[in-house]
C-alpha cells in the first residue's frame, strides 16, 4: 500500500497538538490592518485557536500523518 498525500493548504492552516486538538491561527492579521478597527484587530490577536468540532474530522483527513 502506498503513502497518502498530505494536503498542503491545510499543512500550512493547521496543527495537530500532542492530544490530537487541531490547531489554527485566527484570520484577519495579516494585511490592510489600516482600514479594520481596533475591535477587529483585537479579535485576531489569538494566535493559537482551536478548530470548531465540526471540522476537525474533515482536516484529520487532509493531514493523515498528523503534519
Amino acid at each position: 500500500m502506498g503513502k497518502l498525500k498530505t494536503n498542503k493548504a491545510a499543512k500550512k492552516r493547521y496543527s495537530l497538538t500532542a492530544t490530537g486538538k487541531v490547531k489554527r491561527t485566527k484570520s484577519n492579521r495579516r494585511h490592510l490592518l489600516a482600514n479594520k478597527t481596533r475591535r477587529q484587530k483585537k479579535s485576531g490577536k489569538i494566535q493559537n485557536a482551536y478548530a470548531d468540532k465540526t471540522v476537525v474530522e474533515g482536516i484529520k483527513k487532509l493531514m493523515p500523518y498528523g503534519n
